[in-house]
């Protein structure tokens, strides 16, 4: 397993060039990528450009949480044409249902940071036919959440046009909590990000179907390179 730094790949970054460089070529000799959650700006530009990168180049990636939420800023950068998309968690300026590709729940209180994350088990339905559903092998299931900023359901027609498909939605009552996205097989061996956070229920013996999926995507990429 490669631990690399994200801030060490932001694309903007002029000093350190050395440790950026490396770190890329670290990053190229994976076999696949795991974008994880976190808090916080810092690495966030090094996120996005690994995503695109995984994207652009077939490497199998998986986002978690935070790493979901970049995967949808990417794609609406580079296939929606939106330059300035980015999180609302980041920028209080961006222009409303246009650049604030991730928003804070309205639910959630701004003031108060104390128990206002979505926490705990809740329920996702994974749309028939998908990666997600194939993995899983059923309709619903139950994953556990930590955060506080979602995907903006305003721009979801415009991104599933586009091809990033909403394969997982949340069962509360407004239907409009994106979950699980993914790119279609056709397109990409495996590029599937969840909000939730699968490695809280994941064991050695009894792997999350998400990170069983990201090491059999691997597995046959290797085995096709070595026929």
């Amino acid at each position: 397993i490669e631990w690399i730094e994200a801030s060490s790949l932001n694309p903007t970054d002029d000093d350190e060039q050395v440790n950026k460089t490396s770190s890329w070529e670290r990053l190229k000799e994976c076999d696949g990528v795991v974008v994880p959650g976190g808090f916080g700006s810092r690495g966030m530009e090094g996120k996005i450009s690994t995503i695109q990168f995984c994207r652009e180049t077939g490497k199998p990636f998986l986002g978690i949480c935070l790493g979901m939420q970049a995967a949808v800023i990417e794609y609406c950068r580079n296939k929606l044409g939106i330059e300035k998309a980015h999180s609302a968690e980041f920028f209080s300026d961006l222009v409303k249902d246009e650049e604030d590709a991730v928003i804070f729940m309205p639910e959630g209180d701004r003031e108060r940071m104390g128990g206002t994350m979505r926490l705990g088990a809740r329920e996702t339905i994974l749309k028939e036919g998908s990666i997600a559903r194939s993995l899983y092998g059923k309709e619903k299931v139950m994953e556990r959440h930590r955060h506080r900023y979602e995907v903006n359901p305003a721009l979801v027609a415009r991104l599933e046009e586009a091809g990033l498909q909403f394969s997982g939605r949340n069962t509360d009552a407004s239907g409009e909590r994106m979950e699980v996205v993914e790119l279609s097989e056709k397109s990409h061996p495996y590029f599937v990000a969840a909000q939730f956070h699968p490695e809280f229920t994941s064991r050695p013996e009894l792997p999350s179907p998400l990170f069983l999926g990201l090491l059999q995507a691997c597995k046959t990429i290797i085995a096709s390179d070595e026929v």
